[in-house]
């Protein structure tokens, strides 16, 4: 059990986490919440004893191990599977004994313990991890020096969950993946035996992975059972009640008052004065509802709308060095209206696509066509470090508007969600979530016909995140994305497009069959090269426009809430697909089976029991097929009623 008790930290002065308390049972999933600079992380450093507390403490059993990622990533010549082996110090420990142990019981009692600990399986579940983490087989057996940071973050990631700490500390961790990795660590943690304490501003993975959310507001630690849409649902009928309450209180508190100042004077009613003062002062202060602002994104449109399509491709090949392509065969189209996402592990070629869109990178063979005057907007999150560190918002702003007024400079910077108080704060001493504002509005200042948006998410809280699909769907131009939200995917775009071997392919279904596809290991199914409008994807979501009528920005937003509200629908129709998926397996493995003729002569007895097997299996699926459907059809008629 981990046990928090009046707890309360400073960080630079400022005062974070105020006399806080929280219990939480072995083997809780809990998700860490809060606004950024809340002081999530900061609770993280307190809990592993890397920053003193001001008060209170931080109690957990001492045999409880803590594991958390490794700030510095692995660079050494060691290779990933060494790496990820040696995270779980206790196994390392017990084989060097084993090695120089001449005690018969004590090597006894050493292979007592490593059998215990599953020693033997030890290779296996490394190289299971990093494979969910995106590293083949080759790749494992690279050294880590070969790796970018990112890459090697995930090595760190690998080695604390081979570890199997008691208690899994992860802060951010899809930071650093894909949408590919972000699915296989989502199913990890949901799986994992022990106690997991997560940040993160995914709302798909705290929906998914954790079953209790632990919300840092005001300084306090509060814990709700539930993903995070139950999160969200209990806090806002918390707030209406709360509201409620003080609405009574304020009536009850003037009523009191107006007696008061009535009758204090009067003797024959000096003593119910003086009662009604009394129970003024238990009344006590109006309890506070601080419901914290954020300030929209705003995309600016452009003038004029090109004609489709705005960029079309035959036979394109592109890479980075001539004669070795990342990416060939490239036949594809994008029209002014197109929403699409790119999907793929990182490494397949996302970005390069992204950066012969933006003209980062320019074709070595075929033709790319794009229409005449066509504006393009390119955001890649390593931009941040771009900024100039020593000028402020409105200094940038200005540098790309050199002959604009003063007030239209600082009204566009109004439109980029930046608050009032950090336009004129240099860009060295903003939050990351307000460098990606300002770096999304630098991006879009042009008004651009195309906006190509690579990870925008990674330092943007979840309300931020919001506040960005907002601004997607009210935005009338094209867009392309790589993110491994799946929120954010699912609430803006309606094509997928897969990047996998060395080329770019339209993906037919939606992405919780690329989630089950992931997951089970299999390849993605067909794909469509033309990305001609003629392949539109198999989803209910893109296929059921709300209101035909309407303009897209409202049809988008009209879906996204339609998808929103019917989560839960959508849950259990997945997982009756997994409980049909599951019984149709246990009938092909009994068929498999009766279908040796040796087996009706040398054990009749199995006979029965598999065709027995097979009938409750038969049985189940027909139940699971008869709910599945039932509940498809609700689904799809709810989104296009």
């Amino acid at each position: 059990m981990l046990q928090i008790n009046d707890l309360s930290a400073r960080v630079a002065g400022r005062l974070l986490i105020d006399h806080a308390t929280l219990n939480l049972p072995s083997g809780t999933k809990a998700g860490l919440v809060g606004r950024n600079g809340a002081g999530k992380s900061t609770l993280f450093r307190v809990i592993t004893g890397e920053l003193a507390s001001e008060t209170g403490s931080v109690s957990i059993p001492r045999n409880l191990s803590i594991g958390q990622v490794a700030q510095e990533a692995p660079g050494t010549e060691e290779s990933l599977l060494e790496i990820v082996l040696a995270g779980d110090s206790e196994r390392s420990e017990l084989l060097a004994a084993a090695e120089t142990e001449t005690d018969p019981m004590k090597i006894a009692d050493i292979h007592t313990r490593l059998f215990d600990i599953d020693a033997h399986s030890a290779e296996s579940r490394a190289a299971s991890i990093l494979a969910g983490l995106g590293f083949d087989e080759d790749a494992q057996a690279r050294p880590a020096s070969s790796f970018s940071g990112g890459w090697r973050m995930r090595v760190a990631l690998a080695a604390v969950l081979f570890a199997s700490p008691d208690i899994l500390l992860l802060d951010e961790p899809t930071n650093y993946l894909d949408l590919e990795g972000t699915l296989w660590l989502e199913s990890f943690v949901a799986r994992y035996p022990h106690t997991v304490l997560l940040i993160s501003h995914d709302r798909d993975v705290l929906n998914n992975a954790v079953t209790s959310i632990i919300h840092l507001d005001q300084k306090k630690l509060v814990f709700y059972r539930g993903d995070y849409d139950s999160f969200t649902r209990q806090r806002a009928e918390k707030m209406e009640l709360l509201q409620k309450q003080n609405v009574k209180q304020a009536d009850k508190r003037k009523h009191m008052e107006a007696f008061v100042a009535r009758f204090r004077a009067k003797a024959s009613k000096a003593k119910q004065a003086q009662s009604r003062l009394k129970a003024l002062e238990k009344l006590g202060p109006l309890q506070a509802i601080l419901e914290e602002s954020v300030t929209p994104i705003v995309f600016p449109e452009p003038e004029k709308q090109p004609a489709s399509p705005i960029i079309a491709m035959e036979k394109v090949s592109v890479g980075y060095q001539p004669g070795s392509p990342i990416l060939s065969g490239l036949d594809l189209r994008i029209d002014t209206d197109d929403r699409i996402a790119l999907l793929g592990q990182n490494g397949n070629g996302k970005s390069t696509f992204a950066k012969l869109l933006a003209e980062r990178l320019q074709s070595e063979d075929g033709t790319v066509t794009k229409a005449p005057g066509l504006k393009v907007a390119y955001f890649a999150q390593h931009q941040i470090d771009d900024l100039r560190p020593d000028e402020n918002a409105i200094e940038h702003v200005r540098r790309l508007m050199p002959d604009a007024a003063e007030p239209r400079v600082r009204a566009r910077v109004a439109q980029m969600g930046l608050p009032r108080d950090k336009m004129e704060t240099v860009a060295d001493k903003l939050s990351g979530g307000e460098k990606a504002r300002l770096l999304l509005g630098l991006a879009t200042l042009h008004a651009p016909h195309l906006l190509i948006l690579d990870e925008p998410t990674n330092h943007l809280d979840i309300e931020a995140r919001e506040s960005l699909i907002h601004a997607l769907n009210d935005y009338p131009g094209a867009v392309v994305l790589i993110s491994h939200d799946r929120h954010i995917v699912e609430a803006t775009v309606d094509r997928l497009w897969l990047v996998r071997n060395g080329t770019v392919e339209r993906f037919e279904g939606d992405l919780s069959e690329y989630k089950r596809l992931v997951l089970s290991g299999s390849k993605p199914g067909k794909a469509d090269k033309s990305g001609s409008k003629k392949s539109q994807p198999a989803d209910a979501v893109a296929r059921a426009a709300p209101e035909p009528s309407l303009p897209k920005a409202d049809l988008r937003r009209q879906t996204a809430e339609a998808r929103d509200r019917l989560k839960p629908m959508k849950r259990k129709i997945d997982k009756f697909e997994a409980e049909m998926a599951k019984f149709q397996k246990v009938v092909a493995e009994v068929d498999g089976q009766l279908a040796d003729p040796d087996i009706y002569r040398s054990d009749p007895n199995k006979v029965t029991e598999l065709n027995r097997k097979r009938a409750n299996a038969e049985r189940s699926l027909r139940s699971a097929e008869e709910e599945w459907l039932a509940l498809t059809a609700e689904y799809e008629q709810a989104l296009g009623a």
